[in-house]
């Protein structure tokens, strides 16, 4: 199985993603997103740790590629046995982005580091052995951004959900809770 669950903000993707995998004990939560020294961000990655079984792994990185090579495979590849829930690529993205300090980059240094790294994730997503649930953000849907920064997040992350989405089954689409497979 592999599934992109996809939403808004506080849609409940989380949730869902989560629910994908209930009762798995060999699951390994990527949590591929920047380490920030903030309250709120701390408060929330504290609600999703609570939420989790015990059991389920955490491994945070923002190596998006070598935590999907692992999904199936043995200790010692990637994110290891079982199934593997990345939550979520759009604070992959972030992440990316804000390692390689390319936030003012030109729009193609931008599309060749982004596309360089989904090319690897789209391989390692496409030869994983185990269930793959990837979470992301629906962003294309409001407000064109204000600030170029934003619009580079929209754009970029609209590219990555496509290039994944391709690799997958089945995309969840998670409105208010509710759950319509696309």
């Amino acid at each position: 199985m592999r599934v992109l669950v996809t939403g808004g903000v506080r849609s409940g993707k989380s949730r869902h993603a989560e629910g994908l995998l209930a009762g798995r004990e060999d699951v390994t939560y990527v949590a591929p997103g920047p380490v920030l020294d903030d309250a709120d961000w701390a408060a929330r990655v504290a609600a999703h740790r609570a939420r989790r079984p015990a059991a389920w792994r955490t491994l945070e990185t923002g190596d998006l590629a070598g935590a999907l090579a692992g999904a199936g495979h043995g200790p010692g590849h990637g994110a290891g046995h079982g199934a593997v829930l990345v939550d979520c690529l759009g604070t992959w993205l972030t992440r990316l982005l804000d390692d390689a300090e390319a936030w003012e980059e030109p729009s193609e240094a931008l599309h060749a580091l982004v596309g360089a790294r989904l090319d690897e994730a789209a391989a390692a997503l496409a030869g994983a052995a185990g269930d793959v649930v990837l979470v992301t953000n629906e962003v294309g849907l409001g407000v064109v951004p204000a600030h170029r920064s934003g619009r580079v997040f929209r754009d970029l992350l609209g590219l990555a959900n496509q290039r994944l989405a391709a690799e997958c089954e089945a995309v969840h689409l998670v409105v208010a809770g509710r759950v319509l497979v696309l």
